[in-house]
C-alpha cells in the first residue's frame, strides 16, 4: 500500500470549540507527512472551525458528511455541494450506511449526490456495504456491487479515478463487530474487479477504504490485508491520541 487514506467521520459530535481543542491535541501528536492522506469529516456547523485550524496543514484534508443532490433551491436544512466547497470542504461522504438505513437514502439518491459532488468539484468518498441479513443470505458481493454501480451511474466513468470508495458492512458499524482482514479483503477484491470493468486501468489506483468498528488495536491488521487502501473511522476518531495512533500505521 503506497499511500493509505485515513478518514475520520465525526458524525454528530464535536461542536466547534470541541473540534478546535481536538485538533490542537491531534496536531501535536501528528507531524506533517506526505506519505498518507488524512481527511476529517466534521459536522457541518464545525466545518469552518476545522478548516481554519488546518489551514497550514496541506497534508490534511476536510470534507462534509452529507450534501443534497440539487445545486440550489428550497431545501430547508440541506447543504449543496457548491455551498460545501465554498465553505472549505474538498471531499464529501456519500452513501454512508446511516444515510441509507437511518434516513432512508436510496441507491438512486446516492447516485445523484455523487453527480452533484463531481459538478461542484468535491471528491466523493462513496460508501457501500451490506446488512447482517444480506450477509447471512450470501448476498454481500451482489449488494455491494449493486450500490457501486448505482452510485456512479450518472457520472463519466473517466472521472472515477479521482474517487475514494469505502466498504463498511452495516453489521459492523458501531457494534464492536469487525470484518476480519480476510473478510474485508474478499469484498475489496470484488470491488476492485468491478472498478477495472468500469474504469479500465485507472480502476487500479482508486483507494478502497474499510470502515466498521475500526480501532487502534485492529487498524494495523486491516491495513495489511490485500486491497485495503485505508480506513474510514467513526468512534475511534473522536480521541486525539487514539486517532493519531491509527493514522501513524
Amino acid at each position: 500500500m503506497k499511500h493509505p487514506v485515513f478518514a475520520a467521520n465525526w458524525k454528530m459530535n464535536q461542536a466547534p470549540a470541541d473540534a478546535e481543542a481536538f485538533l490542537r491535541q491531534f496536531l501535536a501528536y501528528y507531524p506533517k507527512t506526505q506519505d498518507r492522506t488524512v481527511i476529517f469529516f466534521p459536522s457541518a456547523l464545525s466545518l469552518h472551525t476545522v478548516t481554519i485550524a488546518l489551514q497550514d496543514r496541506s497534508d490534511i484534508k476536510v470534507g462534509v458528511q452529507n450534501i443534497h443532490w440539487e445545486d440550489h433551491g428550497a431545501f430547508t436544512g440541506e447543504n449543496s455541494a457548491s455551498i460545501a466547497r465554498g465553505a472549505g470542504a474538498r471531499y464529501t461522504l456519500v452513501g454512508h450506511s446511516e444515510r441509507r438505513h437511518v434516513f432512508g437514502e436510496t441507491d438512486e439518491q446516492a447516485g445523484k449526490k455523487v453527480a452533484a459532488a463531481v459538478r461542484a468539484g468535491l471528491t466523493p468518498l462513496f460508501c457501500v456495504g451490506e446488512t447482517l441479513a444480506e450477509r447471512e443470505a450470501g448476498r454481500t458481493v451482489d449488494v455491494v456491487l449493486r450500490q457501486l454501480r448505482a452510485g456512479v451511474a450518472e457520472v463519466d466513468k473517466a472521472q472515477l479515478h479521482t474517487f475514494l470508495l469505502a466498504y463498511e458492512p452495516v453489521w459492523a458499524i458501531g457494534t464492536g463487530k469487525t470484518a476480519t482482514p480476510a473478510d474485508a479483503s474478499t469484498v475489496h477484491m470484488a470491488i476492485r474487479q468491478e472498478l477495472r470493468t468500469l474504469a479500465g486501468a485507472r480502476g487500479e489506483g482508486i483507494p478502497i477504504l474499510y470502515g466498521g468498528s475500526v480501532n487502534r488495536g485492529n487498524a494495523g491488521s486491516l491495513l495489511a490485508a490485500p486491497e485495503v487502501g485505508g480506513l474510514l473511522v467513526g468512534g475511534a476518531s473522536l480521541e486525539a491520541d487514539g486517532w493519531a495512533s491509527i493514522v501513524r500505521n
